[in-house]
C-alpha cells in the first residue's frame, strides 16, 4: 500500500457522511435490494418475451450478456483494490476515483477495439441486431466497468443506500419502461437495450455524483496508485473469472451434451437456486468495510461468526427448498417442468459451500490475500468441469447439479482451511454455538420487518 506521503491527496479524503449502519442493518438492506432486482429483472424478461418472442428475447440477450460480460473481464477486478484502499486508506481516495475514469476508459478502449476485430473476422457471431444497438453495445462497456469501480469506493464508506439505489434503478426503468412500451405497441429490440444501457448510466451518474459532493470528490491522478491498483486486481481477477465458470459453465455443457430439453430443466433449477446465494453475497458485501480497517485475527473472527449465522439461517431455507420444489418447478413453470424437481433439491445442498466460498473468500481479498482465495476457486472450478463431463452423459441436469455441489461443497472446504490458518481461525468458531442461534432469531426479525416495509423498534446485535 502506498505511503502517505506518496499520495498528491490531501488527507481530508474520508468524510463518512453519518454514522456507520450496523452490519445487519446493511445486510438485510442489500440483501431486500437485490431480491426486489431480481423480482424485477423476472418481469422484465416476461414483458421482452412476450412481446418479441424468442428470437427478439435473443437478441437482446446477446447485446446485455455481451457488454456485461465484456466490462467484467476487462475491468481485471479491480474494483477489489478500490475497495481495499478506500476503506484501508481514506487519503488516497481522491487520486482513486480519477484513477478509476482513466483505467476505465482505457480497459474500456481496449475491449471495444478487440470486440471490433472479433466481429469483422467473425461477422455471423451471434444474432443480428443492428448497427446501432451493436454501436450502443461498445459504448456501454467503459461506464459499466466505471460504475463496479465507483460501487466499490462508496461501499468502502458505507454508502450501502446509495449503491442499492443505483442497482435497482436499470431494474425498475426495465420494467416500467419497457411495460409502457409493450402496452402501447412500441417496444423493439434496440428499444429494449437502449433502455438497459441508460438505466445503467443513471446509474453511473448518481455514483459520480455521490462521489463528488459526499465523498472526498477526484484529484490528480496518481500512477503509483494505478499501478498498484492494476496489480492487486489482476491477482484477484483470476478468482472471478474462475467463479463465473463455476456459475455457468455447468448449463453450457449441459446443452451441448444433454439437450436443449435437459437444459430448461435444469436453468429453472439453477434460477430458483440461485436465490439462496443472496443472503451470503449480500453479507459479504456488506461486511467488506469492516474487514479491511482491522487486522488479520479481528477480520478471522468476524468472518467465521457471519459464516456461523449465515449457516444458521440457510438451513431452514434450503429445508423449504427442498420441500417446496414440486411448487416451484412445476406449480410456477407448468407440468413440462417435473424433471427439474431433483435437479433443484440437489443444487440447494451447494447453498452451504456458497456461504464459505463468499464470506471467507472475501474475508482473505479485504485483508489482501487474492490470491489465496483463488486456489478455492481453482478447485471448485477443475471439480466442476470433471463431474461434469463424468455425470452429465449418463444423468443430465442431475449430473450438472450433483457436480455443482460437490464442487462448491470441496471450494467452500478448501477456503474454510485456507482461511482457517491464514486469519487465525480456530476449528470450533466455524461451528454454530448457541449464542448465534439468538443473534440469528433476531436478525431473521429485523430482515423480515424489513421485507414487510416495516419501520425497526429497538436494536439489532450486531452480526
Amino acid at each position: 500500500m502506498m505511503k502517505k506521503s506518496e499520495s498528491s491527496d490531501t488527507p481530508t479524503g474520508d468524510r463518512s457522511p453519518g454514522r456507520r449502519p450496523s452490519l445487519a442493518t446493511s445486510t438485510s438492506l442489500t440483501f431486500v435490494t437485490q431480491l426486489t432486482v431480481s423480482i424485477a429483472s423476472l418481469v422484465n424478461v416476461v414483458i421482452i418475451s412476450r412481446a418479441l418472442g424468442p428470437a427478439g428475447r435473443g437478441e437482446v440477450v446477446f447485446l446485455t450478456t455481451v457488454a456485461f460480460i465484456s466490462a467484467q473481464f476487462a475491468a481485471l477486478s479491480v474494483s477489489e483494490a478500490a475497495s481495499n484502499i478506500a476503506g484501508g486508506t481514506p487519503q488516497h481516495r481522491r487520486a482513486l476515483a480519477s484513477n478509476s475514469i482513466v483505467l476505465a476508459v482505457l480497459f474500456g478502449g481496449l475491449t471495444v477495439g478487440l470486440l471490433v476485430a472479433l466481429f469483422h473476422i467473425f461477422p455471423d457471431l451471434g444474432p443480428h441486431a443492428g448497427a446501432g444497438p451493436h454501436a450502443l453495445m461498445m459504448i456501454a462497456i467503459a461506464p459499466l466497468i466505471l460504475q463496479g469501480y465507483f460501487e466499490r469506493i462508496v461501499q468502502a464508506d458505507y454508502g450501502f443506500k446509495i449503491v442499492n439505489v443505483a442497482w435497482l434503478i436499470p431494474a425498475l426503468a426495465n420494467v416500467v419502461v419497457n411495460g409502457t412500451l409493450y402496452a402501447v405497441g412500441a417496444i423493439s429490440v434496440a428499444s429494449a437495450f437502449g433502455v438497459w444501457v441508460a438505466g445503467q448510466l443513471v446509474a453511473l451518474a448518481l455514483l459520480w455524483w455521490y462521489i463528488a459532493k459526499r465523498l472526498a470528490g477526484f484529484g490528480r491522478p496518481n500512477s503509483t496508485l494505478g499501478r498498484e491498483m492494476v496489480t492487486f486486481g489482476i491477482k484477484a481477477h483470476g478468482s472471478r473469472v474462475l467463479m463465473w465458470g463455476n456459475y455457468r459453465l455447468d448449463q453450457w455443457f449441459v446443452g451441448a451434451i444433454a439437450g436443449a430439453r435437459e437444459l430448461g430443466l435444469y436453468s429453472v433449477a439453477v434460477a430458483w437456486a440461485e436465490g439462496l446465494f443472496l443472503l451470503p453475497q449480500a453479507l459479504s458485501a456488506a461486511q467488506r468495510p469492516d474487514l479491511v480497517r482491522v487486522n488479520r485475527k479481528a477480520a478471522g473472527a468476524q468472518a467465521s461468526t457471519a459464516f456461523r449465522i449465515l449457516t444458521l439461517m440457510t438451513i431452514p431455507l434450503v429445508l423449504v427448498t427442498l420441500l417446496m420444489a414440486p411448487l416451484l418447478c412445476v406449480g410456477v413453470f407448468g407440468v413440462g417442468f417435473r424433471g427439474a424437481i431433483g435437479d433443484l433439491r440437489i443444487l440447494a445442498i451447494g447453498a452451504f459451500g456458497i456461504i464459505s466460498l463468499k464470506v471467507l473468500g472475501g474475508a482473505l481479498i479485504a485483508q489482501r490475500k487474492p490470491l489465496l482465495e483463488t486456489i478455492a476457486s481453482v478447485v471448485a472450478f477443475l471439480a466442476t468441469i470433471a463431474l461434469d463431463l463424468l455425470l452429465i452423459p449418463r444423468f443430465g441436469g442431475a449430473g450438472a447439479a450433483l457436480a455443482s455441489t460437490v464442487a462448491y461443497t470441496a471450494g467452500g472446504a478448501t477456503i474454510m482451511a485456507i482461511a482457517a490458518r491464514t486469519l487465525s481461525i480456530p476449528a470450533r468458531a466455524f461451528i454454530p454455538r448457541r449464542a448465534d442461534l439468538i443473534t440469528t432469531l433476531v436478525s431473521v426479525r429485523k430482515l423480515i420487518k424489513r421485507l414487510l416495509g416495516a419501520k425497526d423498534a429497538g436494536t439489532t446485535p450486531a452480526i
